[in-house]
């Protein structure tokens, strides 16, 4: 007769609050950020000043990119969002993870919610930079792509996290860079954005870590347990750290080209000038983008990370 499988250890209480307490930091830092942006990008003259060039950078070869760029940003629409959010529930009905339908329920709705209202409540001085068309940070368009996206990320199974992880932080940077060049938003609009849905992707992952681990019959605990780290798990961090060195290294570029930018704000700006803020904003919304779903991958690894099956028998 075959040994009877052996009861699966508890998950350290203590592992499970110090994922509560990083993704709280998480929120609480995507908060600040978002608060930051606003405070140096959209209510001083500085800021203003190097978005503006930013902005005027995009109109070069616009005509062009923008052939590619309208169809990226027709995707993003109301009966979009609504069906991706339906896709994701459904995959979290299959996967009988029922709570995962209101998780993905909380993280789009609060994500685009916020995003809506922070751009009503938030003020944009009109300090004679550019035209004046009030404040459009947080950008919208990135918003529903990124929480689309997350909310994949949160019902697949593990195994697939990896590649919606990358797809998400591709088709986020699309987005937002479609929108640098169709002239809808500035670079602040969008990191915002990216900041916003990471924050709200962070809680639901604090609200995940305290639930108790899911049943033997979901689709992930129905997968036999073998011994040190499995393949997915591997792939989970290769691609997170592969999402953030990209994520940093285009940090380190759009800091250089803006920080220039900053320095000569004063001057008339030339035509190489405009297209180095622009290259600067697009490069900031590729290290946005990557850096948001290397956090969010690495949070709903941890958020659901605990040994749900007993090992096989010897």
């Amino acid at each position: 007769m075959p040994e009877a499988p052996t009861t699966p250890p508890p998950v350290r209480p203590a592992a499970r609050v110090a994922v509560v307490l990083v993704s709280l930091a998480v929120a609480v830092a995507s908060a600040v950020g978002v608060a930051l942006l606003w405070r140096t990008f959209v209510v001083t003259w500085a800021g203003q000043r190097v978005e503006d060039r930013a902005l005027d950078g995009a109109a070069y070869g616009q005509t062009q990119l923008w052939v590619v760029a309208e169809r990226v940003l027709d995707v993003v629409s109301v009966g979009f969002i609504a069906g991706v959010l339906v896709s994701a529930v459904l995959i979290a009905v299959v996967r009988r993870r029922w709570s995962l339908a209101m998780h993905v329920a909380l993280l789009v709705g609060g994500s685009n919610l916020t995003t809506q209202l922070v751009k009503a409540a938030l003020d944009r001085p009109d300090l004679g930079v550019g035209a004046d068309y009030g404040n459009t940070l947080p950008s919208g368009h990135t918003t529903a792509a990124a929480s689309v996206s997350a909310a994949l990320l949160l019902v697949v199974p593990p195994q697939a996290r990896p590649a919606v992880a990358v797809v998400g932080a591709t088709y986020t940077t699309a987005t937002g860079v479609s929108t640098l060049v169709g002239q809808w938003h500035r670079p602040s609009d969008v990191v915002a954005a990216a900041l916003v849905v990471l924050g709200w992707t962070a809680i639901v992952c604090a609200v995940m870590a305290l639930q108790p681990a899911p049943a033997a019959t979901t689709a992930t605990a129905a997968l036999r347990a073998v011994p040190g780290i499995d393949p997915w798990r591997r792939r989970t961090r290769g691609t997170t750290a592969l999402l953030a060195v990209l994520g940093l290294g285009s940090g380190v570029v759009a800091a250089l080209l803006l920080l220039q930018a900053w320095a000569d704000r004063a001057q008339e700006a030339s035509r190489a000038d405009e297209l180095a803020a622009y290259a600067g904003g697009a490069a900031g919304v590729v290290a946005a983008a990557c850096l948001a779903f290397a956090a969010m991958l690495a949070l709903r690894h941890a958020a659901g990370s605990r040994r749900e099956t007993p090992p096989r028998p010897a």
